[in-house]
């Protein structure tokens, strides 16, 4: 059973725990904090006076927030601006901020380096069949690639030019 807390101190205390031991937005501390304040009006104004507390120390900021997320994912994952938008808009980052964010860190890095750093993280070598080139595909997009850096990425893995138009066929096949 999860503790109830009905002084902002004690919400305020509990939320700080759960900013050190985890980063998060402002969305996510919220969803977290509903689990733990009565389900009356007492339990949302709570919520609401602890976020902005935290907001005027500077403990929550969904911008700073972001921009450590793109870093991070880019440095350490390698993924690219499709997957880091998507995943900062599950954790309820404002679309304006997200862009602000990815056109700021993307500008920097050619999407087809991040690429082929990617791959290399991977360690994905040529692919012997059009099922693994398939498979290589399928892994970029994933990780938030766009289909031209993808198309790119293959070719610089020297696969063979049928092979990437068979491919391109049953990608548009199979979103038809």
């Amino acid at each position: 059973m999860k503790k109830i807390y009905r002084s902002e101190q004690d919400l305020y205390d509990y939320a700080l725990g759960a900013l050190g031991r985890k980063m998060r937005t402002v969305a996510e501390l919220k969803r977290l904090l509903r689990q733990h304040v009565p389900k009356e009006e007492l339990g949302e104004i709570l919520i609401a006076l602890v976020v902005e507390r935290l907001k005027q120390y500077k403990f929550l900021n969904d911008s700073q927030y972001a921009a450590t997320y793109t870093r991070l994912r880019q440095e350490n994952n390698k993924h690219g601006q499709r997957r880091v938008r998507q995943d900062l808009m599950v954790r309820g980052v404002h679309a304006d901020v997200i862009e602000e964010t990815l056109s700021a860190a993307y500008r920097e890095i050619p999407e087809e380096e991040l690429a082929r750093q990617f791959l290399q993280r991977k360690r994905v070598a040529k692919p012997a069949s059009e099922k693994e080139a398939a498979r290589i595909m399928r892994m970029l997009a994933r990780a938030g690639f766009s289909s031209g850096t993808i198309y790119k990425a293959l070719k610089r893995l020297k696969v063979e030019e049928e092979i990437l138009e068979n491919i391109g066929e049953e990608t548009e096949t199979a979103s038809e």
